[in-house]
């Protein structure tokens, strides 16, 4: 269940989901909107996240219950595809994406647009090596593991800074991923459509979120995904429309 309230004004729309991010989202948001408006889906917080960011100036889809990232992409998926966005822009809303690059990403849109070179994803590509050191390992197995899965080098896998494109969005909204292999199972589908995939270099930035790594966890989670990916990437390609 979801509640909109006015339509974003232009072409392209910030898309930031969030859970219980009420210390942190306020100062995205504003930095955020220097750039593009901003719809921040609210995946069942028991925080004020939803409140927080009316007042700092977005819009909020709330969704009850929490339901994890990739369904809170995909409810915000179809709000911009209904009201005919032509992109999103994905940051997420713990401030480990720095909204002062999203012009890099629009830069690289506009100038595939005009070279006749759309591309459905451009994706912020960190760089391992300012990461904590599991992270980093984490990272760069997931990095050789998925690329050799797809037959393609995918150089960041798991960032979700991207902007994502109409006829992607649209063509993962019968997903059932709920976690991160959502934003994996998006790279196998441009792959399978043999649309571009696109990257722009964003800063890496960490806080205090190594606590909550689980690694067995992650590991089993990945894999998983990664045969999903695979099988995806290699399937035909599909009619899919925007």
């Amino acid at each position: 269940m979801a509640t909109v309230d006015t339509p974003p004004r232009g072409r392209i729309l910030g898309l930031i989901p969030a859970h219980d991010e009420a210390p942190r989202i306020g100062a995205v948001i504003a930095a955020a909107l220097r750039h593009l408006p901003v719809l921040v889906v609210d995946d069942g917080s028991s925080d004020d996240t939803a409140e927080v960011a009316e007042r700092a100036g977005a819009r909020v889809q709330r969704q009850r219950p929490n339901q994890g990232k990739g369904a809170a992409l995909r409810a915000g998926f179809g709000t911009a595809l209904a009201e005919g966005v032509e992109a999103v822009v994905t940051l997420d809303a713990d401030g480990q994406h720095d909204p002062a690059e999203v012009p890099a990403f629009l830069a690289t849109y506009a100038r595939r647009t005009v070279a006749g070179e759309p591309t459905e994803l451009i994706i912020g590509r960190r760089d391992f090596h300012r990461m904590p050191p599991l992270r980093r390992l984490s990272n760069w197995l997931g990095t050789v593991v998925l690329s050799t899965a797809v037959g393609r080098w995918i150089d960041d896998n798991q960032s979700g800074y991207r902007l994502i494109g109409r006829r992607l969005m649209s063509a993962t909204l019968g997903s059932a991923e709920s976690g991160f292999a959502f934003e994996v199972e998006m790279i196998a589908i441009c792959l399978r459509e043999g649309w571009s995939i696109e990257w722009v270099p964003i800063r890496t930035i960490y806080g205090d979120e190594g606590s909550h790594i689980r690694p067995l966890r992650h590991l089993g989670e990945f894999l998983g995904a990664t045969r999903r990916a695979r099988r995806i990437a290699r399937e035909r390609p599909r009619d899919v429309s925007g």
